[in-house]
């Protein structure tokens, strides 16, 4: 855990915003996954690995009024608390791994774009699902994005475990129903591209 934090901690020192591989301006596939998993604004939505990411901004700019972020790295959160001002003080920004958090409540709306993908030790994976399952709400909804089996092996530097929609439904395991999955090519800022999924799932009741 600690070389993790490490990693990502020296990535956002060092790198703006837009200088990383899975920038994303418009984070239009979240956005809309989450408005389909819950319109209610008042839902509390919970976003891992959040980082620096856009999604918060939007999210806001949505309405919805319970918001948390949780990222390794605090200084991926400051400069998202930057970006947003004063809005910041909307949203609880939690620093932990998603592999050791002790979740405190319990969340309609839990997303994940690329954070799950970089927990390569089966380990480290069944940790992440068990916070996930005492965090999340009875009927609530899980998306998870990752790169997709055709998609980059490394990230960062680091190895990968790539995924699709079945290898998520037996990570998470049959509480968890798939509602709908989606294929992205992402854009890269310097060009290339990467294919990614998001796979939706409910929480049975």
């Amino acid at each position: 855990m600690p070389d993790r934090t490490m990693h990502w901690d020296n990535v956002y020192a060092t790198k703006g915003e837009a200088e990383v591989s899975w920038f994303q301006d418009s984070p239009t596939i979240s956005r809309d996954m989450i408005r389909a998993a819950n319109p209610d604004r008042d839902a509390a939505i919970i976003d891992i690995g959040g980082g620096a990411s856009r999604l918060v901004d939007a999210l806001l700019q949505d309405g919805y009024r319970d918001l948390t972020v949780l990222d390794l790295s605090a200084n991926a959160l400051d400069a998202a608390k930057t970006r947003i001002g004063r809005a910041s003080s909307a949203v609880d920004w939690i620093v932990a791994d998603a592999t050791a958090w002790r979740p405190a409540r319990t969340y309609d709306v839990w997303h994940d774009r690329a954070a799950f993908h970089f927990l390569t030790d089966p380990h480290d994976r069944d940790a992440y699902v068990q916070r996930l399952r005492s965090a999340i709400a009875p009927g609530g909804q899980i998306i998870i994005a990752t790169f997709a089996p055709d998609g980059p092996e490394k990230c960062s530097g680091l190895p990968v475990q790539r995924h699709d929609s079945a290898s998520l439904a037996a990570e998470l395991g049959p509480d968890f129903e798939l509602v709908e999955t989606r294929r992205e090519t992402h854009h890269t800022p310097w060009g290339s591209t990467q294919a990614f999924q998001f796979s939706r799932f409910r929480k049975r009741n």
